[in-house]
């Protein structure tokens, strides 16, 4: 019976003093993921321009996405490695969507459903 519970003793020490899986990264290197998190302002209106925000955001490169039709700020979550605010903004104008640094093509704003043409900024 002692030497069972040296046994599982050891076992349980071993355990938890060995280090946990090293994480992958998506460029094939081990170490820890370092994702940011930013936001910035898209321009929408309604909740078809969430769903395609979101959407071109993910396809972006990003791992997560939120926009607030309110306050139009698109918080994204991304590994700075793999995409960044300046490759989800410029694929989000190319869909329709102004960013603040971006403004999309004038025929590709046009073609979005009515209920999507927001107000855009005089330039």
């Amino acid at each position: 019976m002692k030497s069972l519970n040296l046994f599982l003793a050891v076992l349980l020490a071993s355990v938890l003093s060995s280090p946990g899986p090293a994480q992958t990264r998506t460029d094939g290197s081990t170490g820890s993921v370092s994702a940011r998190t930013e936001s910035f302002k898209v321009w929408g209106k309604c909740d078809m321009c969430k769903t395609r925000i979101e959407k071109t955001a993910k396809e972006a490169g990003a791992t997560s996405a939120s926009w607030d039709g309110k306050t139009q700020l698109l918080t994204v979550t991304f590994d700075p490695s793999v995409t960044g605010r300046d490759a989800i903004s410029k694929k989000l104008a190319s869909v329709g969507h102004d960013t603040e640094k971006y403004k999309a093509p004038d025929d590709v704003y046009a073609k979005l459903p009515g209920c999507c043409h927001y107000e855009r900024a005089k330039q």
